[in-house]
């Protein structure tokens, strides 16, 4: 083999394996903010959901929003795929 051919297998492998790693550690870190993280109801998971534009097409479904692959970005959770609570605060007041 060529040791250009070489040098750019090596490359590739490398950048592959850096690939798998950053995503381990992404991985780890998303689960270590609350604890457990918890999937979306919404989206079960995939940070997407079904788009609009598919419920009023005639078939050739396709909008800015989705870029044409009838699935969108999940807005209850961002796209994120976890669960996300949303803390409230109640006032609760005495009416005499």
């Amino acid at each position: 083999m060529d040791p250009i051919v070489l040098t750019q297998v090596a490359t590739g492998l490398s950048v592959l394996a850096g690939a798998v790693i950053v995503k381990q550690v992404m991985n780890e870190t998303s689960m270590m903010g609350s604890g457990r993280a918890t999937r979306c109801p919404s989206c079960n998971g995939s940070g997407r959901v079904k788009c609009l534009c598919s419920r009023w097409s005639d078939h050739d479904a396709g909008c800015r929003s989705c870029g044409g692959s009838v699935r969108m970005t999940c807005s209850s959770c961002g796209g994120t795929g976890t669960g996300r609570p949303i803390s409230v605060r109640i006032p609760a007041s005495r009416h005499n």
